[in-house]
Formats: C-alpha cells, structure tokens, sequence
C-alpha cells in the first residue's frame, strides 16, 4: 500500500509540475502575441510612411521637371507635351 501511495505522490508531483510548465508557457505566448501584434502595428506605420515618402520623391522629381532643371530637362519637355495632349483632348470634348 505504501508504495502504492508513493506513486500517487510521484505522479501528483509530477502532474504539478506539467501544469506550471503549462502555464508558464501559456503566458510566454501571450507576450509573444502581443509582440506579434506590436510588431505588425509597426510595420504597417513604416509601410504607410515607405509610400507617403515615395509620393513625396515623386512630387519632387515632377516639381524639379517642371521648374526645367537641366537634369530633367527631357523629362520636362514630355510632361509639358503630355499636359498639352490632355488640353487638347479636353477642348475637343468640349467642342462635341
């Protein structure tokens, strides 16, 4: 009997043991999920940020065409020939 009794002791322990761990992990997912969830809310801000800085080099890009910088002295002789185009197009809708 009193070995019996040991065993049930040992696995009590032991059944002791595996619901700490459980525990112990389940908290230890809960912050990595919530790392997770800090990390995406960064990544999404950075991303938002990536774009809004791409506008912004395009809008300079555009702005340095059209001011007939000799670097883009070409790429400001095809927006002026695009804008025209697009007048044109719109007088003639117009005229219709």
């Amino acid at each position: 009997m009193s070995e019996i009794t040991e065993i049930i002791d040992t696995l009590e322990a032991k059944i002791q043991k595996l619901f700490l761990k459980i525990n112990s992990l389940e908290e230890k997912k809960q912050e990595l999920e919530k790392k997770l969830a800090i990390s995406a809310d960064s990544n999404q801000n950075q991303n938002l940020v990536i774009e809004q800085l791409k506008k912004d080099v395009e809008t300079l890009k555009l702005t340095n065409s059209l001011l007939g910088s000799e670097d883009y002295k070409r790429d400001t002789k095809l927006k002026i020939n695009s804008l025209i185009r697009e007048i044109d197009y719109c007088i003639s809708q117009i005229a219709d």
